[in-house]
C-alpha cells in the first residue's frame, strides 16, 4: 500500500504475472512487427486503386508499428518485477500510445465496418460516392477524438512508488473517485461497447444480405461477410477480456475500500491487457479480407517462404 497525496493506493506482488508476461509481449512484438510491415509494403508499393477502406486501415497499420515498439519496454518493466527506469517523461509517453492504440484499433476497425455496410446494405448511398478525400478528414477527425480522449495521460506523472520501485501505471487503484481517473476507466468502457455495437450491426446486416441475394455467394459480399467476422472476432478476443475485468475493478471501488478486495481483479486486468496488446498481432487478419489484392500478396508471400522452405529441405536431403 502506498500512500500520495492523502489517497490509498493499492499494490500487489504478482510474480507469475512478472515472469509470464514478457515472453508475451516480446512474442506480439515480433510477430506484430512481421504483419504489419508486410501490410505497410502492401499499402506503400503495391496498391494499385485506393478506397475509404484502404486509407482506414493504413491509419491502422501506422498505429499499431509505432504501439509495438512499445511493447519491448513494457516487457522490461515487467520483467523487473514492475520497476520503471526510463523517466517520467517517456512513462508518459508510452502509456498515451497504449492507451491511444487501442482507441485507434477500436474507431479505425470501427470505420471500416461501416463503410463495408454502406457499400453492401445501401450501395446508392451518397456517402459511396466520396471520395479519399472524405475519408482523409473522417481519419483526422477520428485522430483529434483520440487525441483528445487519451492526451490527458501527457499532462501528469503515473509514477506510484513501492518497495523501492517505481511503477508507471495509467491504472492503479486508488480510493476514491478522481477527475481523470473516473474519465480514464468510462473511456475505456465506452469506447468498447459502442464502436462494439456497430460492428456488430453491421455484422449482422452484411450477414443477411448474403442470405438474401444468393448470387453473390462467392463474390463481394462473401468477402464483406468474412471481413467484418474478422473485425468482430479481434474485438471479441481482444478488446472484451480488459473491459470487462476494468468493470470488475471500478464496481469493486464502488463496495469496497480496502486494497485485500482488489488483488484477484487487478491480477486478471493486467493479464487481459495483454489481449489488447494482441490486436496488433491480428489485424494482418483484417488486411488479409479487406480486399482480393491484399489477400492476392499475402498469399503470394507465404507461398513464396513456403517454397524456400521446401528447397532448402529439400537441398539437405
Amino acid at each position: 500500500m502506498n500512500v500520495t497525496d492523502s489517497e490509498v493506493c493499492c499494490a500487489f506482488k504478482s510474480p507469475t504475472l512478472d515472469r509470464v508476461l514478457p515472453p508475451i509481449l516480446v512474442l506480439e512484438f515480433m510477430f506484430g512487427l512481421t504483419g504489419n510491415f508486410i501490410a505497410l509494403s502492401m499499402f506503400i508499393f503495391y496498391m494499385d486503386e485506393w478506397k475509404p477502406n484502404s486509407v482506414y486501415l493504413t491509419h491502422l497499420a501506422v498505429a499499431d508499428s509505432i504501439v509495438l515498439f512499445c511493447l519491448p519496454f513494457r516487457a522490461d518493466y515487467y520483467r523487473r518485477g514492475k520497476d520503471w527506469l526510463y523517466g517520467d517523461v517517456f512513462c508518459r509517453i508510452l502509456l498515451f500510445l497504449l492507451a491511444a492504440n487501442r482507441a485507434a484499433g477500436i474507431f479505425f476497425l470501427t470505420a471500416v465496418a461501416v463503410d463495408r455496410y454502406f457499400k453492401i446494405v445501401h450501395p446508392m448511398n451518397r456517402i459511396n460516392r466520396l471520395g479519399l478525400g472524405y475519408a482523409f478528414w473522417v481519419s483526422l477527425g477520428l485522430w483529434g477524438l483520440i487525441f483528445f480522449a487519451t492526451g490527458y495521460l501527457l499532462s501528469e506523472k503515473h509514477f506510484f512508488h513501492n518497495n523501492n520501485r517505481t511503477q508507471c501505471e495509467s491504472f492503479n487503484i486508488c480510493m476514491g473517485f478522481k477527475p481523470l481517473s473516473t474519465w480514464h476507466n468510462a473511456f475505456y468502457v465506452i469506447q468498447f461497447f459502442l464502436p462494439t455495437a456497430i460492428v456488430a450491426f453491421c455484422t449482422i446486416r452484411i450477414t443477411w444480405q448474403l442470405k438474401t441475394r444468393t448470387v453473390d455467394k462467392r463474390g463481394k459480399i462473401k468477402r464483406a461477410v468474412q471481413f467484418v467476422l474478422a473485425v468482430a472476432l479481434i474485438f471479441i478476443i481482444c478488446f472484451f477480456p480488459s473491459t470487462i475485468s476494468r468493470i470488475a475493478v471500478w464496481v469493486l471501488k464502488a463496495w469496497y475500500d480496502e486494497c485485500k478486495y482488489f488483488e484477484e481483479a487487478n491480477l486478471a486486468f493486467y493479464t487481459s491487457v495483454c489481449f489488447t496488446y494482441f490486436n496488433s498481432v491480428l489485424n494482418p487478419v483484417v488486411y488479409y479480407f479487406s480486399s482480393p489484392a491484399f489477400s492476392g500478396f499475402f498469399d503470394k508471400i507465404i507461398n513464396k517462404v513456403l517454397r524456400r522452405n521446401v528447397e532448402e529441405i529439400s537441398y539437405l536431403l
